[in-house]
């Protein structure tokens, strides 16, 4: 199919033998573990020195390898995703297409310069004998297979070879007598026309660019023009030379690859490469004045469960669909909407109006997606999450607007979703101090920056020590000692709190089996050690903790182990094992902050735990006297229940010698809270046991 339109001098056979290792190698290129189009690039400049340079000849080449490359040379199963092996073919087609170009170019290239030596030397001929000179200048000129044409300085066409005249698709004495200057486009480069006048005045010797013209029939002829200034033999300018290549189908090959690079695949939006481009404009302070912008950045809410539950196919579906609604919210040539990746897309406005123009934008996209998308005989209902983020030009830079958009998508997502949030400073700080710390977690276990502090758990018939709560802390290097509400949260979130948890009951159980060992405590302590949600769920919990008890050389019976009731809220027989398993043993197990849950009574029955842990908010009425009936009589029902179920009663957040009177006398077992100590090192808690804590 590619050997008609070549103008090779081989036969069809010594072609196609000629063609062979070129496919061979494009296979290669395909097949090859680590990706290189280069090879591709070198079969496109084989081609040219095959000669098949004839018009129509690279859509041809290109068509036969977008056709024939992956059916006749498959990289085999396994080796290439589909998806992987098309991308691959394209970026093949493209290299093989640069190549082309390339070597295309340099060929004609080299012709112009031997062109443009054989112009300039038939010039100082024509100087020395012009009758010799002129039939030489006039074989050059009209075999060359570029386009030259001739003008004085006043800019009058003068001559024309054949070669231009077809590149205009006119005939020579439709170009011939026109003025150059008529002959401008919209699409000229700045500055193209002040080089023209340097160099009809003699301040320049050439010049060279690339140039759009209109044809005879309307269309666009794109040219690599080089202009050169011909003088007499007293050095005065006398003609322009010029030099045109016909570079229209590489223009267009050139803006597909850049519509193709910044345009995403899948919706056809404009991509993450092009929208920064515009944001960069959109902050640059060049311009005249102030500029104003506003940013929406969406991301869909629960996408991933459709991808997870209908599959990506139906996923990517939505994804086109919501970029159709999305691309029919802009109203104004100032505003761009444009996909991130994923599901993250974003919008950008400029111009006086555009923080307000921004909001009503969001406002626009979720109306815009509140309507259910029908997908496959499903209505898929949509919701995002926007956050909004505008300003003046040169007070941040694209990074710093996008990273503050984001974080206020995610708490427009963390408020519930569906709705927009503007952008807040000491927002953007919090949760940027948050991911500081999130980030400074892992270094700062293998660091030892962490410690422990206990609190004394006092009973409360005769105020002696029975035991302490450890309370993990931070000593960052930066913001000094940090609380557990301040970072436990963020070990959570990533999956850190089972190391900090393995450590912190690791040390807890030490310093429990030092203070039986020192022998300065009146009575055996025990040791409380929260275990949140994760540790509950850690597959290895039981066998972890009876190591870590062996190792310290504890009886389980000094260890109790705090669980929060919304931890086991719901909780099924295989999520309790764990801590079925660990009571069996002998390790206690509180449910903390009893009374949060809003769980019922009656599965406390069900739970293996054996003391209940009052939430400080049931008993902060009974601080002073005479205490809140309210309150007295909820804690006295909840201390009745749990002796029934034959569980003790602790009680956090004791501030007052009357509160602990009042707690006393409705039967709570043991008491902790500032009116007894606060968290402090181990060495004060068997100071606090060695005395009489009801004094």
């Amino acid at each position: 199919m590619i050997y008609p339109a070549t103008a090779t001098p081989m036969t069809r056979d010594e072609f196609e033998q000629h063609l062979v290792p070129l496919v061979e190698r494009l296979a290669a290129a395909l097949r090859a573990p680590g990706f290189d189009p280069a090879p591709a690039a070198e079969v496109g400049a084989a081609l040219v020195k095959a000669h098949c340079t004839d018009p129509g000849t690279l859509p041809l080449v290109l068509g036969a390898v977008d056709t024939h490359l992956l059916a006749c040379c498959p990289p085999g199963d396994g080796v290439l995703a589909p998806e992987e092996a098309r991308a691959r073919c394209a970026r093949i087609q493209h290299a093989v297409a640069e190549g082309f170009a390339r070597a295309l170019r340099e060929r004609t290239l080299a012709e112009q310069e031997a062109l443009s030596r054989a112009a300039l030397a038939a010039q100082a001929e024509t100087e020395r004998a012009l009758h010799t000179s002129e039939a030489r200048f006039r074989a050059v000129f009209e075999g060359a297979a570029i386009g030259v044409g001739i003008a004085d300085v006043d800019g009058r066409i003068m001559d024309v070879n054949d070669a231009l005249t077809r590149m205009f698709g006119s005939v020579a004495h439709e170009v011939t007598g026109r003025n150059v200057g008529e002959m401008v486009h919209p699409d000229d480069a700045p500055g193209i026309w002040g080089l023209y006048r340097e160099l009809v005045r003699g301040d320049r010797d050439y010049y060279r660019v690339e140039k759009p013209y209109y044809r005879s029939d309307g269309s666009v002829l794109w040219t690599d023009l080089t202009v050169s200034l011909l003088r007499d033999a007293h050095g005065r300018p006398q003609y322009q030379l010029a030099l045109m290549e016909d570079i229209t189908e590489r223009r267009l090959l050139h803006e597909q690859l850049r519509y193709e690079a910044t345009h995403d695949a899948l919706t056809g939006l404009p991509n993450r490469t092009l929208f920064f481009e515009a944001l960069d404009r959109a902050l640059d302070t060049a311009g005249d004045g102030p500029a104003r912008f506003g940013l929406c950045y969406l991301d869909l809410d629960g996408f991933k469960a459709v991808n997870d539950s209908l599959g990506h196919a139906v996923g990517d579906q939505l994804l086109v669909a919501v970029a159709e609604r999305l691309r029919s919210c802009v109203t104004a040539p100032e505003q761009l909407v444009a996909r991130l990746g994923g599901d993250e897309f974003v919008a950008l406005l400029t111009g006086p109006s555009a923080p307000s123009d921004a909001t009503a934008l969001a406002r626009r996209m979720l109306a815009a997606l509140a309507e259910p998308v029908r997908l496959e005989g499903r209505d898929l209902s949509v919701r995002a999450s926007i956050g909004i983020v505008d300003g003046t030009a040169g007070g941040r830079d694209a990074a710093e607007v996008l990273r503050s958009a984001d974080i206020t998508m995610y708490r427009a997502k963390a408020a519930g979703g569906n709705r927009y949030e503007l952008a807040d400073a000491d927002c953007d700080a919090r949760a940027i101090a948050r991911h500081s710390l999130t980030n400074g977690l892992p270094a700062a276990l293998e660091n030892g920056e962490f410690f422990i502090e206990y609190q004394p758990l006092v009973r409360l018939t005769d105020g002696s020590v029975r035991g302490a709560e450890a309370l993990v802390r931070w000593l960052h290097p930066v913001h000094g000692v940090l609380g557990p509400d301040q970072f436990i949260p963020l070990a959570e979130s990533t999956g850190l709190i089972v190391p900090l948890g393995r450590w912190v009951l690791e040390e807890a159980a030490r310093q429990a089996r030092a203070w039986r060992s020192e022998g300065k405590c009146r009575a055996p302590m025990r040791v409380n050690v929260n275990l949140s949600p994760s540790q509950l769920r850690y597959p290895s919990l039981v066998a972890e903790t009876v190591a870590i008890l062996e190792n310290a050389g504890l009886p389980p019976s000094a260890l109790c182990l705090e669980v929060t009731e919304n931890a086991l809220i719901g909780a099924d027989e295989e999520e309790l094992r764990p801590l079925r398993q660990l009571a069996d043993m002998g390790v206690d197990i509180a449910l903390d902050d009893f009374g949060t849950g809003y769980s019922n009574l009656s599965y406390l029955r069900r739970l293996p735990v054996s003391t209940l842990k009052l939430d400080r908010s049931f008993t902060r009425g009974m601080q002073c006297s005479p205490a809140d009936p309210v309150d007295v009589k909820i804690v006295e029902g909840i201390v009745s229940l749990a002796h029934t179920l034959d569980l003790s009663v602790t009680v956090e957040g004791v501030e007052t010698g009357t509160q602990a009177e009042h707690l006393r006398g409705l039967g709570c077992d043991t008491a902790q809270g500032w009116y007894y100590a606060r968290p402090g090192p181990p060495e004060r808690l068997c100071a606090l046991a060695s005395a009489d804590a009801s004094l």
